[in-house]
This record gives C-alpha cells, sequence and structure tokens, in this order.
C-alpha cells in the first residue's frame, strides 16, 4: 500500500479514537446526553471500509462516529451533533445515532438494528435504474444478522442483482449477548451463501480490510449483483455507556486489545511522523470539542421545523 495512504488511513483511526475518548469525557460530564455508542478498538474497519469504498452511497449502524470522520465529515460538525447544538451535522436533532450528510452520500445512523438495510437496498435498486458506476455499501453488527429485514435485503438484493456491499461488523456481541446464544454459528456469512458470494476478513487489519472492501466495490459496479463481507472485529467498550461490559473476562479483553488496529499500523510508519499525526489529530478534536461547546442550542422556535413539508415534487396523487 502507497506510504501517504497508510499515513492518511493511521491518522484517521488515530483521529476517530481521540474523538472517541472526549465523546465518552463529555458525556461523563453531562454536556452529551442520550446514547452513545463508542468505536474504540473497531477503528481499523470504520477508516478503511470508508476510504475503500469513497465513492458511493453508505448507510451505516449508529456506532458511526468515527465512519463519519473517515467518510471526510468535519470533526466539528459531528461533535456538535453529539452535543445538541444547532451546528450539530443533523443541526442537533439526531445526536449520536442520526449522524446524516447527504453531501459525502452518507446515510448514517439508524436506531433501529438492522433498519438501514432496507434503506440501503431501496438505494441500490435505484442506483441501479441510474446506471451509477460505484454502488452501495451498508454497515451493521452481527445482531442485525437475526431480524428479518436482514434476509428480506439479501434475497431482493440477489433477486434483483443489485449494486449492493452487505459489510457485517462481527464483534460477536449483540449488546451482551455472544452470537452462539441466538445463531448456530459464529460466522454469519453462512447466511448469505445461498443468495451471493461471501468474503472474510480479520476486521482488525486495516490493510485487509481495505483491500476486501475494494474488491467488493469493485464486483459490484461491474454488474455482477449484491456481495457479502464479513469482518471479525472485537470493540474495547461495551455496547454503549449505559453498558459495563461485565459480561467479557478480562482475559477476553487482554486478547482484544492485544489486537489494537492503531498500534498494528504504527509499527510501520515512521516514529517521527506517527508523532506529527497523532499530534495532529488532537488538536483538531480540541478544536472539534471547544467548537461544540460554544455553539448555540437550538432555538424553541424551531421545535417543529423541518417535521412537515407544505409541498412534495415528484408524487402521483
Amino acid at each position: 500500500m502507497d506510504k501517504l495512504l497508510l499515513e492518511e488511513l493511521y491518522y484517521l483511526m488515530v483521529l476517530g479514537r481521540q474523538f472517541e475518548y472526549a465523546a465518552k469525557e463529555h458525556y461523563m460530564q453531562g454536556n452529551i446526553s442520550g446514547f452513545l455508542h463508542l468505536d474504540i478498538g473497531q477503528e481499523a474497519l470504520s477508516v478503511a471500509s470508508m476510504k475503500a469504498f469513497e465513492k458511493g452511497d453508505v448507510f451505516t449502524t449508529y456506532r458511526e462516529h468515527v465512519l463519519a470522520l473517515a467518510r471526510g465529515i468535519d470533526p466539528g460538525s459531528v461533535m456538535a451533533e453529539l452535543f445538541g447544538k444547532v451546528t450539530g451535522i443533523s443541526k442537533g436533532r439526531g445526536g449520536s445515532m442520526h449522524l446524516f450528510d447527504p453531501s459525502h452520500f452518507f446515510y448514517g445512523g439508524d436506531a433501529i438494528v438492522g433498519g438501514q438495510l432496507p434503506n440501503a437496498v431501496g438505494c441500490a435498486y435505484a442506483r441501479k435504474l441510474q446506471g451509477s458506476e460505484y454502488g452501495v455499501l451498508v454497515l451493521f453488527g452481527d445482531g442485525a444478522s437475526n431480524g428479518g429485514a436482514f434476509f428480506e435485503s439479501l434475497n431482493i438484493a440477489s433477486a434483483q442483482k443489485l449494486p449492493l456491499v452487505f459489510l457485517c461488523e462481527n464483534n460477536q456481541y449483540a449488546i451482551g449477548t455472544r452470537i452462539d446464544r441466538v445463531s448456530p454459528f459464529e460466522k454469519q456469512a453462512n447466511k448469505a451463501k445461498p443468495y451471493m458470494p461471501t468474503m472474510e476478513v480479520n476486521g482488525m487489519d486495516l490493510i485487509a480490510v481495505y483491500e476486501a472492501v475494494s474488491k467488493a466495490q469493485q464486483y459490484v459496479s461491474e454488474g455482477h449483483g449484491p456481495i457479502f463481507v464479513e469482518a471479525m472485529t472485537c470493540r474495547f467498550e461495551g455496547h454503549s455507556m449505559s453498558d459495563s461490559n461485565s459480561y467479557r473476562s478480562a482475559l477476553e479483553m487482554n486478547i482484544c486489545k492485544s489486537k489494537d488496529p492503531i498500534e498494528s499500523l504504527k509499527k510501520r510508519l515512521d516514529p517521527g511522523m506517527a508523532e506529527t499525526l497523532e499530534s495532529k489529530a488532537e488538536k483538531e478534536i480540541e478544536e472539534a470539542v471547544a467548537f461544540a461547546l460554544n455553539s448555540p442550542e437550538p432555538d424553541i422556535s424551531d421545535l417543529k421545523k423541518y417535521t412537515f413539508t407544505r409541498e412534495l415534487q415528484h408524487v402521483v396523487s
């Protein structure tokens, strides 16, 4: 992989982790409310998938902060959204679970587990009709693969030969329930094999994820239909800030953290460059927090804004 690209990917992973540390701190201080799902430990998957699928539509799970940053969305606007400020990416109305920016083709954060899957199928169908060359990527957790919408989406995407990459983030846990307690097998790609080709990748290996998602996008862009990629990952935190993570043993967590994707990639970089990138990321997150803290709250007069519309285009009555 090109040296400059490696450095960019390392920077984005460090930026993402610094963002999550800051979000955790300000959640505990009361500046962020609601739900907060941290991506600490899974940065390789989030960063590599976004950079490999740089062109095309993206639908994500609600563990989406690092995905948004890697997509190129300004850290200040993302942090402000977590703070519920009007300068946030969703104008302070979505919070952590609903980051949305169509200018970056980023339709992220569906609070319903697996809710993004049917949406991605619909988008992929539209892109097929439009003749788009890039396709659609949808990310979801292993827990979402047990829902009905998952199988419906696989079926429609396969039957219609849609340009859709299914990317399963398998960290083996749906909140606190291990996948082997609710599924007959750990590898969820087994569920997709009757419908489409599948790939498995080490989700803690940034380069491996980048290459796998690049190949998957090329596959769908050539008109072959959908493909399923399963990335085996490990999160360092609980499911959300309300989850103590007590169901995982110290041994399991030590094994998990020994696979830290940031530390693995850092060994491939010049130490001086790595330190420079880390300092840059730290400064950018400090600025993002300051921006969020100093941004105004939404005005009460705007409470019903964006709730109703007076006119809809292209609707046949």
